[in-house]
């Protein structure tokens, strides 16, 4: 069986790990969240506002892959 818990502190997070050790279940955690630091968090806002702006273009995937597909065929 699998459980899904999304917690909302670190508090509830070491509560429930504990509940869970003290009561010998086997458990693992998932712990991606993505975290970004000031600087990423301005790049992206950054690259959002040139896109924005007209300054940078985006592509469409098929288009860089076709691309993709005739240098390394």
């Amino acid at each position: 069986m699998t459980v899904t818990v999304n917690l909302r502190s670190k508090d509830q997070e070491k509560a429930l790990l504990d509940f869970l050790d003290q009561m010998n279940f086997e458990h693992q955690s998932n712990d991606h969240d993505l975290r970004l630091t000031e600087d990423r968090k301005q790049e992206i806002i950054r690259r959002d506002s040139d896109f924005i702006s007209g300054k940078t273009v985006a592509r469409d995937w098929n288009d860089i892959k076709r691309d993709l597909d005739t240098i390394y065929g």
